[in-house]
C-alpha cells in the first residue's frame, strides 16, 4: 500500500497511540478519526485493562462519530490505526458508515505475530475487515511502521 501525502504522520500518531496504551499496561493499539477536511477530530487506545474487552480504540471511534458528526461527515472521514479493525470494530465502523479504513498491521501479520508469542487465541475469529464489512475502503499493511507495532507486541507480551 502507498500511503498518500501527510497520512504517515497520521499513522506515526496511531504508534504512539499504541505505545501510551503500552505504558498504561494496556495492549498496543492506536487509532485516530481525520476529517474529509483533513483535521483530526478523535483520537483513542485500547483501554481493555479495565476489564471491558469491548473498549477498543476503533469501538470508540465509531461511537463517538455517531454522536458527534453527520452521516456525511463520517463518510468523508477516515480511520487511521495501528493495526487492522477486530470483527466488533469492523462492524461498529460499518454500522455507523464511516469511510476509509487506513491501517499499519493487518489482521495475518498480527495473528502471525501472536502465534510467535504462543498468545491464546481470542474469543472471537481474527479476519479481515473486508470479510465482515465488505463496503468499507481499506488500505494496509503500512511496511514502514510495521516493525514498531509489532515491538509493541512483544513488548506487551514479555518477549
Amino acid at each position: 500500500m502507498v500511503v498518500k501525502d501527510g497520512e504517515l504522520a497520521f499513522l506515526r500518531r496511531c504508534v504512539e497511540l499504541a505505545a501510551e496504551a503500552l505504558e498504561a499496561g494496556d495492549e498496543p493499539f492506536g487509532s485516530v478519526l481525520v476529517g474529509g477536511d483533513g483535521a483530526v477530530l478523535a483520537e483513542d487506545h485500547n483501554r481493555v485493562a479495565s476489564g471491558d474487552r469491548t473498549r477498543h480504540p476503533e469501538f470508540e471511534l465509531a461511537r463517538w462519530s455517531a454522536a458527534h458528526m453527520t452521516p456525511e461527515e463520517r463518510a468523508a472521514a477516515t480511520v487511521y490505526t495501528s493495526g487492522e479493525h477486530c470483527p466488533m470494530c469492523a462492524a461498529a465502523h460499518a454500522w455507523v458508515g464511516l469511510g476509509r479504513i487506513v491501517y499499519v498491521a493487518s489482521t495475518e501479520q498480527l495473528v502471525g505475530w501472536l502465534t510467535e508469542l504462543d498468545v491464546p487465541s481470542a474469543p472471537v475469529r481474527p479476519l479481515p475487515v473486508r470479510e465482515v464489512a465488505p463496503d468499507v475502503v481499506v488500505d494496509g499493511p503500512v511496511p514502514e511502521l510495521a516493525e514498531e507495532v509489532h515491538a509493541l507486541h512483544r513488548r506487551f507480551h514479555g518477549r
